[in-house]
């Protein structure tokens, strides 16, 4: 959510920044909220008067009580009431003039940074670097769930019967191999310095407004019939609204988080969720990073987390990229945002595996997470990126640690995760 300081004072700025992001629908919606805001701080001013008034000539009052002067004191009484009706009345206004404004600020979009490239959708993202060689082999790789089945690993037949489509049940060494990555992931943030964490799994909805857009939350989160909780669709969700309404000490910044949790998602508009395979599902499990940062540091947090992510996978011997979100692809909470791909050796192309993002203060504003600092309190920064969610990683595993016989090699960092197996053996 913007600053109203900002629409006050350079709401061309405001207007050029939502045409960037090629949602010119929303630019009336700039001057709305400046004339609301100006009848609401007229309405405040008023007010403020009218209780000046009121003080001054209730004081009159007692006075008069006390020369006996009785009919005149009731006179100053009423006029204390019509005051205090037009108060009532005015109170009223002011309320519903703050919920118009917050209703229109909380789908303008958040000022992208500079460095962001200008497109209109994911097809104009900008590819920034490749880590490691992809390979095709001279082999023929099989489809994922082909893999996973020659290894008597997965099970989406009996998924389909108690879940429908979208879920799977894993078994045997693919359910170890999911643990063993995220264990060696959760080992791996925690050698980097970050906070280990396991979250709640389900939130209030107000938390949800703090963190997401409101048609993000209408497309990825299901709701708990009857109660206010929702199922978090990833751990950054429950990790950032663990500051809702806190001010932290500046000297406790950054705080550095990496948290394990299931995530749960509709998937609406995935245009039907595949029955075979595990790309694109309603449930799986993530280990996520965040930061909580003063605002001059969050680029520099930024650029460390997705290169963590980099790393990770390039420990895995799974050869990824970096691709730059444009401007129209980014979420109206983010100022900036990248994409960690991994190499498909099958597609002999890349597919998405995390994402990157920084929100500025957006969710801090949202959320009222506020900062004590030398000059006064601010609002912090806050960033957040995958570190690995299988099971759509295992499929870059898979196909990258493949061999010519149908095995699974197993790299040398994660052998101790699966009891020092080198490699999975078909069955």
């Amino acid at each position: 959510m913007l600053d109203i300081n900002l629409l006050r004072n350079n709401p061309e700025l405001v207007k050029e920044n939502i045409r960037k992001k090629f949602q010119d629908e929303k630019l009336p919606k700039v001057d709305e909220v400046i004339a609301l805001d100006k009848e609401y701080r007229a309405s405040k001013t008023k007010g403020d008067y009218l209780r000046s008034q009121r003080n001054a000539i209730s004081k009159k009052i007692g006075a008069l009580m006390g020369q006996g002067k009785k009919e005149e004191a009731e006179e100053v009484k009423k006029q204390v009431a019509e005051i205090a009706a037009q108060l009532a009345e005015l109170e009223v206004k002011e309320e519903e003039l703050q919920n118009q404004i917050k209703t229109i600020m909380m789908i303008l979009p958040n000022l992208i940074d500079p460095s962001v490239p200008i497109g209109k959708d994911d097809s104009e993202n900008v590819e920034l670097e490749r880590f490691g060689e992809p390979v095709v082999p001279d082999f023929e790789i099989p489809y994922h769930v082909d893999i996973m089945e020659s290894l008597d690993g997965i099970d989406l037949d009996s998924a389909r019967k108690t879940s429908g489509n979208g879920f799977y049940y894993l078994k045997g060494d693919i359910a170890r191999l999911h643990s063993a990555i995220l264990s060696y992931a959760r080992d791996f943030m925690i050698d980097r310095g970050f906070t280990y964490y396991i979250p709640p799994f389900m939130i209030h909805g107000n938390v949800v407004n703090g963190v997401m857009s409101f048609a993000e939350m209408e497309n990825m989160m299901y709701k708990i019939e009857g109660e206010d909780l929702y199922l978090i669709g990833t751990s950054e969700h429950s990790m950032i609204g663990k500051f809702i309404d806190t001010i932290l000490d500046e000297k406790a910044l950054p705080q550095t988080l990496t948290s394990y949790s299931p995530c749960f998602r509709k998937e609406v508009g995935a245009h039907g969720i595949e029955e075979r395979g595990v790309y694109r599902i309603h449930q799986f499990e993530k280990q996520e990073m965040v930061v909580v940062c003063k605002p001059e540091d969050s680029m520099k947090w930024y650029e460390q987390l997705w290169k963590n992510t980099v790393d990770f996978f390039r420990t895995l011997d799974i050869p990824v990229r970096t691709l730059e979100c444009c401007s129209g692809d980014l979420a109206d909470l983010k100022v900036k945002s990248c994409d960690v791909e991994a190499w498909s050796p099958r597609q002999k192309k890349y597919f998405e595996v995390g994402s990157c993002s920084n929100l500025g203060d957006a969710q801090a504003r949202r959320l009222g997470i506020r900062v004590n600092g030398e000059n006064g309190k601010y609002f912090a920064h806050t960033l957040n990126n995958t570190v690995v969610a299988p099971p759509r990683m295992l499929i870059a595993f898979l196909e990258n640690n493949l061999e010519s016989d149908g095995s699974i090699r197993i790299p040398e960092a994660l052998r101790m995760y699966m009891g020092g197996k080198e490699k999975l053996v078909k069955k």
